[in-house]
């Protein structure tokens, strides 16, 4: 398929996933499956909550996950990947190992620089 660079859509799925935390929270629930808010925020203890609350309502309103609030006392809300959002799985873990490789590229290059100097 020709990606003609006035009709890149990758803009679009940039503004879906970009964040600090959105790709960490994906990761989450992709490989440990379906978590409370309250897991998900131990498991990012750099997180505020009104930052958790925002990046997941902005991830339940792309679809890419789901929210489901069962009627107790206290309230239990519980946060899954959507099937859609399934979808992202590919595109995240290709990132994740860019990211690996980069790192360590950069790593490589600083070494490089230190022992030429």
């Amino acid at each position: 398929m020709e990606k003609k660079p006035d009709h890149c859509r990758v803009e679009d799925a940039l503004g879906i996933l970009v964040g600090k935390w959105k790709p960490v929270i994906l990761l989450y629930l992709l490989q440990e499956g379906t978590k409370r808010f309250s897991e998900l925020k131990r498991n990012m203890p750099g997180i505020t909550q009104k930052m958790l609350t925002k990046q997941l309502r902005e991830l339940e309103e792309e679809d890419i996950i789901e929210r489901v609030v069962y009627p107790q006392v206290p309230p239990k809300v519980e946060y899954s990947m959507t099937e859609y959002g399934r979808s992202l799985e590919p595109i995240l873990e290709a990132m994740h190992e860019w990211g690996t490789r980069h790192t360590e590229h950069k790593m490589k290059k600083q070494i490089q620089v230190k022992s030429s100097s």
